[in-house]
């Protein structure tokens, strides 16, 4: 048995006419507020799933939404770590930083990140996930603000705020500009974790969570690239650093305008699939029993997220995970302090951004053929130590060597990028994704936060103290993952010894009035419901959403 609950299982409640359903004859159909946008398309009955069908169907999704995902991903880490990249191009220099001040620079990202990381999980709910990505513009009118479509401003304000820290001179406006810079990121990774789940099964999820999450080490090379060509552009009054910030700033608003044409919201609406299709996209992740997507949020669904021990569980291992990931703005620092030139270091970076892909790539492969994410996340995690224990040991004069130490560090990335799709793919309930999701971004955001003021001036150029903290970390992740995985286990026994559930695609009804005049309440016969009549309604629907746009 793997490490993944085998029964998730959820509920999907039961419309009323007097909800808002339309009357079809005698039928008044359930209204779809309250449930799942799935199991209203696929109510009908098509017959078994097709295999070759799924295949083709999922490989349409793959070509049409992982490369937006992994290039957004891509993006997004590239323009957090500006301020890591910046700093071996004189960014302290220029605005004058104090080592306290660096360090604020790379927590108030963070902290902005928290602070609207719950509304951005609310968010992404109550909006389609991929409009709202792109963020509301405010309008003067509020039945426009919270109409269905949206103005592609989201990542173009991120755009703005990158662009905006080459017009800065003192800690002040790069300050104002990086927490921007976190409030408009922290829609991100949650909804890339609600779309995985919306579209893959959970094997699926392992592979494709990973393989979005290894753009993070292609935006290390990129970015070290980008760097180099930056420190050969000689401007009179525009440093290498600044050049840096627009050169991505750019990236990132053409990055938006690829967004707003070409990424959907969920299968139940994909523009490149088909009514059939959406179908078939939907009864392929029935198996998952975790729903597609509902726009209600269920009061009762977030307060068994918040009762539920693997909710903290994972929010403990994200928040010491991520401790470490302070590195991220101090690696190319702390390599330029074992002796490399800046423009030694810039190229050495790019290495940094190859550990994480092939470790990344290996490891969520290596996890969806065991189907044990635990153990995988576990040995991973072995690297890691290894580089805190040389680099704390290896004599300061050996800098080959202490390279490789921190090379090593980059390893156990992998484990958090299984946590991603581990918590998604165990969590039923739209809501209640939805706030396991904030809850452990939160976490996330408090690691990264705290991690940065390890980096004392006091603890250089050995930094002996930030070093130790971090291994402690990596240990006690290594027994968090293990500890999990004998939670889920152990659930697992009690859900078995449990009678089964019913299907939650079989448990929607319809109300129609009978002979006698009286409302009578009939479970859904999906015989009587075909796969014509699904592509008559979808087609309909898009008709009528193209009018109105």
């Amino acid at each position: 048995m793997g490490d993944d609950e085998k029964h998730v299982r959820s509920s999907v409640e039961k419309g009323s006419s007097d909800e808002g359903g339309e009357k079809q004859g005698h039928l008044v159909a359930v209204t779809a507020e309250e449930v799942d946008t799935g199991a209203a398309l696929v109510a009908g009955d098509h017959g078994e799933l097709d295999p070759v069908e799924a295949d083709r169907v999922l490989r349409k999704i793959d070509w049409h939404i992982l490369p937006l995902m992994c290039i957004l991903y891509w993006i997004q880490f590239m323009d957090k770590t500006t301020l890591g990249s910046s700093a071996i191009l004189g960014i302290q220099k220029s605005t004058h930083l104090t080592t306290n001040q660096y360090n604020w620079l790379g927590t108030i990202f963070y902290l902005s990140y928290l602070v609207f990381e719950f509304p951005q999980n609310l968010a992404l709910q109550r909006f389609p996930v991929a409009k709202w990505m792109r963020f509301p513009l405010f309008r003067f009118h509020w039945h426009l603000f919270f109409a269905d479509g949206f103005d592609s401003i989201n990542i173009f304000v991120w755009a703005v705020a990158l662009c905006s820290h080459a017009a800065c001179k003192s800690f002040g406006g790069l300050f104002a500009a990086r927490l921007v810079l976190g409030m408009c990121e922290g829609s991100i990774t949650a909804g890339f974790m609600l779309v995985s789940s919306m579209f893959y099964t959970r094997k699926e999820q392992t592979l494709r969570v990973g393989y979005w999450f290894l753009m993070n080490g292609t935006a290390q090379i990129i970015s070290g690239f980008i760097s180099f060509g930056s420190l050969h552009i000689h401007t009179a009054n525009f440093k290498p650093w600044q050049w840096l910030m627009i050169i991505t700033g750019i990236l990132t608003f053409i990055t938006s305008l690829l967004f707003w044409f070409f990424f959907p919201d969920s299968p139940t609406s994909a523009w490149f699939l088909t009514p059939q299709e959406r179908a078939v996209a939907v009864l392929r992740i029935k198996v998952n029993q975790t729903g597609v997507e509902n726009k209600r949020f269920k009061k009762e669904q977030m307060i068994e997220a918040l009762l539920d021990p693997k909710t903290w569980l994972f929010a403990l291992f994200s928040a010491l995970d991520n401790i470490p990931n302070s590195l991220t703005n101090q690696r190319q620092i702390i390599v330029s302090s074992f002796g490399f030139t800046v423009l030694q270091t810039t190229l050495l970076g790019c290495v940094d951004g190859i550990v994480e892909i092939v470790t990344i790539f290996t490891g969520v492969r290596i996890s969806a053929r065991l189907d044990s994410r635990a153990w995988v996340a576990f040995v991973y995690f072995l690297p890691n130590v290894l580089g805190v224990i040389l680099i704390n040991t290896l004599p300061w004069s050996n800098k080959v060597g202490l390279l490789f130490g921190v090379w090593l560090t980059g390893v156990g990335t992998t484990g958090f990028v299984l946590s991603l799709s581990w918590l998604s793919s165990v969590t039923a309930g739209h809501t209640k994704r939805v706030t396991t999701n904030a809850i452990m971004l939160s976490a996330y955001c408090i690691g990264n936060s705290a991690g940065p003021f390890m980096w004392q001036q006091k603890y250089k150029p050995r930094n002996h103290v930030p070093w130790t903290v971090i291994g402690v970390c990596y240990g006690c992740c290594m027994l968090l993952v293990l500890g999990i995985r004998q939670l889920l286990i152990a659930e697992n026994r009690r859900r078995d010894a449990e009678p089964p559930a019913d299907d939650p695609y079989d448990n929607v009804y319809v109300e129609r009035v009978g002979t006698d005049g009286k409302v009578e309440r009939v479970k859904l016969d999906k015989v009587k419901y075909s796969l014509s009549v699904l592509q008559l309604n979808l087609m309909q629907h898009m008709d009528n959403r193209n009018t109105l746009t």
